[in-house]
């Protein structure tokens, strides 16, 4: 604890917490002995996609690869869902396999840079499609409907009433 903490136990300075986080960074290295080719190594390959997207940029954030300020990473993700769209009108599949891998990456480093975890969001989203649908489901078992008999705009009021209801919990 004292060997990693200098700028409260010895006499270094840091004048920021992205300084102590370097200093940090750096006698991590020195003290495991081994000298990584890169910050990002370490970081599980094995991870779920968007977990693993989180850690790598949080990594290169702490060395000071990083947004300062939110509006800048809502850019990125505008200009990475513009690229998107231009791929999609193209009709470019590979193009669009890459470009969408980018706005997820982008999305990710929202969630990262306002402390939200990507999975907990996406899996509570999951479970609100869930409930939703399920809904649709239930109401048009009620009316004695099948999917067949159901259009589109139908689906989507019975979605919107599920929303309500939802909220009202």
């Amino acid at each position: 604890m004292v060997r990693r903490h200098p700028h409260v136990f010895g006499d270094v300075k840091a004048d920021s917490a992205e300084e102590v986080l370097k200093q940090w960074e750096a006698i991590k290295k020195s003290e495991k002995g081994e000298e990584r080719r890169s910050i990002l190594e370490g970081v599980p390959s094995h991870l779920p996609a968007l977990l693993r997207a989180h850690q790598l940029q949080a990594r290169a954030a702490r060395v000071g690869f990083d947004w300062e300020h939110a509006d800048q990473v809502f850019s990125k993700v505008k200009e990475e869902m513009m690229e998107f769209e231009e791929v999609f009108k193209a009709k470019d599949h590979k193009r669009m396999e890459d470009e969408l891998g980018d706005l997820l990456f982008a999305l990710v480093n929202i969630g990262r840079f306002i402390e939200v975890n990507p999975e907990d969001a996406l899996r509570k989203s999951i479970s609100k499609f869930i409930s939703r649908f399920r809904y649709i489901e239930e109401e048009l078992a009620k009316q004695g409907r099948e999917w067949g008999d159901v259009s589109l705009g139908d689906m989507e009021i019975l979605w919107k009433e599920a929303k309500v209801l939802e909220k009202q919990k």
